[in-house]
């Protein structure tokens, strides 16, 4: 299939378009740079010895996307654009209403004139708001405690009623937790502009030595240690999960969860990567930071069931394919972080 990647350059997008094109799809990536690099479509390309084609555009500008569609024979879409920093949309809510939403509703009008009927959402975790753990599809959604979340939220809601609308149109809302790790190779992995929002860059920037400590926020939630627990899922798994979905895709709306199905606190998550890479991470507790909740992990039955998928890579692989990629390109070039 030819499938249009919005975000392709991106941390997730990036190892997702791996895992298609080692799937034996055609990947076209549509992508404004904004938080990621043209030298990763490059990295992709030479990963897999096979070409890729790349727009640099915002998925927001219906013009610049219907060019695509226009030129293309698109068999599906996989939708990452976006901005997704909770504390950010917090600070910054009307960026995050306009870019997230606004994003998927350029891409679905697309796919209606262009009768498009695969469509895979990249959604969060966070939609399921502060609700009982583990989180299962089916729960009535509660509000979000974030900006981002409800972009996620409605976006689904936009899909959901677009398919009910027209029912050959296809749609998996991939609801999906902390991705972690890079790509075994070391060639690509998480990049994040300024002071990483995700804690395994902050982690490694820290080891580095780029940071003198890590921030943990909170230690006073209801958890194993205090620390906010989340659901880490090695990017290759979750990447893979996205191959699953868009393949196995029927008529409707589909909703998986891609997690492990087991929470790892902050501490838990530091004590491992010390354990793994034998490298010390000094931190300091500080207040809890708006928007997040105590404890967020998954049930991924579902997934195993329908899609045949389940997470393969655990906490001490993501750690160590998150160092190996920061040894392979930044220990020796520390000025590129600041670029």
């Amino acid at each position: 299939m030819n499938i249009l990647v919005t975000g392709g350059a991106g941390y997730i997008g990036s190892h997702t378009c791996v895992a298609l094109l080692e799937a034996g799809h055609s990947v076209i990536i549509a992508d404004n740079l904004s938080n990621s690099k043209r030298e990763n479509v490059e990295k992709i390309m030479r990963l897999v010895d096979k070409e890729v084609t790349f727009y640099e555009i915002d998925v927001t500008d219906e013009e610049a996307v219907d060019v695509i569609f226009r030129n293309y024979n698109i068999d599906g879409v996989i939708h990452f654009a976006g901005h997704k920093a909770v504390g950010e949309s917090v600070e910054k809510p009307l960026d995050y209403y306009c870019n997230n939403i606004v994003s998927t509703i350029v891409l679905t009008k697309a796919c209606k004139k262009y009768d498009v009927r695969r469509f895979v959402f990249s959604s969060s975790a966070t939609v399921y708001g502060d609700n009982t753990v583990p989180f299962v599809e089916s729960m009535n959604l509660l509000p979000t405690t974030n900006p981002y979340g409800e972009t996620k939220a409605m976006s689904e809601r936009i899909l959901t009623d677009i398919a009910k609308s027209n029912p050959a149109f296809s749609v998996s809302l991939l609801r999906y937790f902390n991705p972690v790790g890079a790509h075994e190779s070391g060639l690509i992995g998480e990049v994040p502009s300024g002071i990483p929002n995700n804690l395994m860059p902050y982690v490694t920037q820290v080891a580095k030595g780029n940071l003198k400590k890590l921030q943990v926020f909170g230690n006073d939630y209801p958890t194993v240690d205090g620390t906010g627990v989340r659901d880490y899922i090695h990017v290759m798994d979750l990447a893979e999960g996205h191959v699953a979905a868009l393949e196995n895709l029927t008529e409707g709306v589909h909703i998986y969860n891609l997690g492990t199905g087991k929470g790892t606190s902050v501490l838990e998550l530091v004590n491992a990567f010390e354990e793994a890479n034998g490298i010390e991470v000094p931190y300091e507790v500080v207040g809890r930071r708006p928007g997040d909740i105590a404890s967020c992990y998954a049930d991924v039955s579902k997934a195993e069931r329908e899609l045949g998928w389940t997470a393969k890579r655990d906490v001490i692989s993501m750690c160590w394919d998150a160092w190996r990629f920061e040894k392979n390109n930044f220990l020796r070039l520390p000025t590129m972080l600041n670029r």
